[in-house]
């Protein structure tokens, strides 16, 4: 397997850290990454997201959603114990998980709701006007010679 190094990066730029962070995190994924819970990540519209993940045995109250940083987190842990009950065949899998999606700069969680078995987590991307193109008016020529002579006589 390939490795980078990102010092080089690091020297020359001033504010890109977070994106050699998430390359270097990318590219040494081995492969081990958890894959419980199932989830699914939908585009809704140009600047809207939705994360789905399958809970199945999970209440709402035993679910948590946060965000800290640009990472979201998704956890859950069972409330009471099943040790009462005798199951012949367990498949439904209601051990805890903590579920991390790293988040772009600007990207806002909305809301979050529990229904049949999901956890659907809503996410708008929200630019700032500061960021957002804008058209500069091009001044014609005579505009700019008698902005020079008002500047001139005061």
């Amino acid at each position: 397997m390939r490795t980078f190094d990102f010092a080089p990066l690091y020297r020359a730029t001033v504010g890109f850290d977070r994106v050699a962070d998430l390359m270097d995190r990318v590219l040494t994924n081995d492969g081990s990454q958890p894959t419980y819970p199932p989830y699914n990540i939908e585009k809704i519209d140009e600047n809207a997201y939705r994360i789905s993940i399958a809970v199945a045995g999970f209440s709402a109250d035993e679910l948590s959603v946060e965000v800290k940083e640009n990472t979201l987190v998704v956890s859950a842990r069972k409330a009471a114990d099943d040790s009462e009950k005798t199951y012949l065949y367990r498949g439904i899998a209601t051990r805890a998980f903590d579920r991390r999606f790293a988040l772009a700069d600007h990207v806002k969680v909305t809301g979050a709701a529990h229904a049949d078995g999901m956890l659907h987590i809503d996410l708008v991307r929200e630019t700032p006007e500061a960021l957002k193109p804008r058209r500069i008016e091009i001044a014609r020529s005579n505009d700019i010679e008698t902005k020079a002579v008002e500047g001139a006589e005061a």
